[in-house]
């Protein structure tokens, strides 16, 4: 098993395979507009602008599960991450990352890489970076900049 099993509706309403993205090294993201971590948008654009060429992928996934710091619509969320961010990578629909409303492939994410107390996902803006086979690489707190994690996302790239 690997993510390529798994799809979700984009922002847009599309529903997408993310075995689209096989063979790419992929960062997903559980993100939210309102949130202290907000700004990490600026450093993942920048990391998803600096490697798509060379096979980065940037997924991001709204989520409200933690202190509803992602009210919006999909379409207010879009428009948001565009507006202040000039967010380009893909963005997903909003959906819940833990609980018995989780989506699979967060699930699937949090069995194949634990946090440091719990497997759960405890807030915006964890981040797993993904190797081009798939599997999960690597887990990022909520407090790990993008920026801080470049040096693992270049190694992806050249394996």
């Amino acid at each position: 098993m690997s993510i390529y099993d798994f799809s979700a509706k984009t922002i847009d309403g599309e529903e997408k395979s993310l075995n689209d993205y096989e063979g790419e090294v992929v960062l997903i993201v559980n993100t939210a507009s309102e949130c202290g971590f907000t700004p990490q948008f600026d450093g993942l654009e920048k990391l998803y602008d600096t490697y798509k060429d060379e096979g980065l992928t940037v997924l991001g996934f709204p989520c409200n599960q933690f202190n509803s710091q992602d009210p919006g619509s999909d379409g207010e969320i879009a428009i948001f991450c565009r507006r202040n961010y000039g967010v380009t990578f893909p963005m997903f629909s909003k959906i819940d990352v833990r609980g018995e409303n989780a989506h699979p492939l967060f699930v699937y994410l949090t069995e194949q890489a634990k946090g440091v107390v719990t497997r759960q996902i405890k807030w915006n803006f964890t981040k797993f970076l993904i190797d081009r086979n798939g599997n999960v690489i690597n887990r990022y707190a909520p407090q790990t900049k993008p920026e801080n994690i470049e040096k693992d996302i270049e190694k992806a790239l050249q394996s």
